[in-house]
């Protein structure tokens, strides 16, 4: 018997990737962690600025640089039951050839994935708990959590086997990335274009 509580879909049987294949086409984004499904609404507005804005940086760095591919929403595959939708992700030239599967989805951890925040307790520890779990025992090497209302970006860089906090940069910080050289943004670009809060 299944039941939804707070945006995930808690039950007694693991779900997998070839379940997601039956589900509705309804807008909601499905994803599944450990087996276990999560559901959510399709993001606001203000989501979606600051996605396009971190995958502009990403995308105008990478055209400079020549080092890999920024991408926005990709299928992530790392198993049967581990199958996400991130917000935007980073991947070198090499890791890229070697993650990007015939069905056109990512099945190797990208060296950068970014989350930015959705309204809602259940969407936050999602993101802040699961997924940082997800990514940090599947080999990400580095994530951002992007809180468009606080203006944030929370830092993790893998340390060893587990992502690490590194950091909250605030509106008036800079941010860098050793995986990334020379990539220096303010983070008020990530945050451009939103409302004053």
């Amino acid at each position: 018997m299944a039941e939804l509580l707070e945006g995930k879909l808690t039950t007694s049987l693991r779900w997998t990737s070839a379940d997601l294949d039956v589900l509705p086409d309804d807008g909601k984004r499905y994803e599944i962690i450990d087996g276990e499904l999560y559901v959510s609404r399709t993001p606001p507005w203000a989501h979606q600025v600051v996605c396009s804005n971190v995958y502009f940086l990403l995308r105008s760095w990478s055209d400079e640089a020549g080092l890999g591919q920024a991408a926005m929403v990709p299928g992530l595959v790392f198993a049967e039951d581990d199958d996400v939708v991130p917000d935007v992700v980073w991947l070198s030239t090499r890791r890229l050839a070697e993650a990007l599967g015939p069905d056109g989805h990512l099945h190797a951890p990208p060296e950068l994935v970014v989350e930015v925040l959705s309204p809602g307790s259940h969407n936050e520890r999602r993101d802040r708990d699961a997924k940082r779990k997800l990514y940090s025992r599947r080999g990400v090497d580095e994530y951002w959590i992007a809180d468009w209302r606080l203006r944030t970006v929370t830092v993790y860089r893998r340390s060893g086997d587990a992502l690490e906090y590194a950091a909250t940069l605030g509106t008036d910080d800079t941010l860098t990335s050793p995986l990334l050289p020379g990539l220096s943004s303010p983070i008020a670009r990530v945050f451009a274009g939103l409302p004053p809060t």
